[in-house]
């Protein structure tokens, strides 16, 4: 199956380290099809997720969280609307997070991430998370190590505490090289529809690659969990991301043990006049 193999060849094992650098960034060589062969395969990976989502929201019962981490200009939003794209918007909730308002920083850093848990019956999508208030907090210096350090073991400690509850939980990284991302950023200051999606701030942080791997690094290391997995998907190919995430997406849910609920009345018995 592909699915299980995108899921063996891109998965972190609990405790493993992973070097970055060392990944590739391109493709795994699973599909042994070029991009115009590979696109019907996709299409009808989406119209099975759709079915997926379908019954997942009749049975009421199971949760998926995806959470969706990368570079800047790696492709979650993409990603995101080509994966979704043919699923009932009432099941599905994507949630942004951006830097925390006021309000949230008053809070604990969980605060704004567990109101928007899925409940049952639902999916729900994180375009960045509660990862950044490690990742970005640490490489950016906006708080004390001792302050970042204690948050791995906090989500960790949350995570499975959605799982116990019945959440499933794909944590998945697009991994892009360096060099792509300089491509996607020119692409933005070369193409005026795409100025707003440029800011400045985004080459102090490209200045700040290596730190950045490190950090993801650290994460990979301590909070790929058996019950709470990092993928880490090559995604300077759009077209081979987007199969990967769907293949990964659609065995994690073929697992869930979905069907739609029995009925406890007779069909046969109702007619409709």
């Amino acid at each position: 199956m592909l699915g299980e193999d995108f899921t063996r060849r891109c998965i972190v094992k609990p405790g493993e380290r992973v070097c970055l650098a060392n990944l590739t960034t391109k493709t795994l060589g699973i599909l042994g099809k070029p991009e115009e062969e590979a696109r019907p395969l996709f299409a009808d990976l989406r119209g099975k997720l759709a079915a997926q989502q379908r019954v997942l929201y009749a049975q009421g019962e199971k949760r998926l969280l995806i959470v969706m981490q990368a570079m800047d200009t790696g492709g979650k939003d993409g990603c995101v609307r080509k994966l979704f794209s043919r699923v009932d918007p009432q099941g599905v909730r994507v949630t942004p997070f951006k830097a925390p308002s006021a309000r949230e920083l008053a809070h604990d850093f969980l605060w704004r991430v567990h109101q928007v848990v899925p409940a049952k019956g639902e999916i729900a999508v994180f375009n960045r998370s509660h990862y950044e208030d490690i990742v970005a907090v640490r490489v950016k210096n906006l708080a004390a190590q001792e302050v970042w350090e204690k948050r791995y073991e906090h989500v960790v400690n949350f995570e499975q505490m959605l799982v116990d509850e019945g959440t499933t939980i794909l944590k998945i990284f697009l991994h892009i090289s360096k060099d792509e991302q300089r491509r996607r950023l020119q692409s933005r200051l070369d193409r005026p529809e795409k100025h707003w999606k440029f800011f400045p701030e985004d080459l102090a942080d490209r200045a700040r690659w290596e730190d950045f791997e490190a950090a993801y690094e650290d994460v990979f290391e301590r909070t790929s969990k058996g019950d709470a997995p990092w993928f880490i998907v090559p995604a300077d190919h759009k077209w081979y991301r987007d199969m990967a995430v769907s293949q990964i997406v659609t065995h994690a849910m073929d697992q869930m043990g979905l069907e739609y609920p029995k009925v406890r009345w007779d069909p046969s018995k109702i007619v409709v006049e």
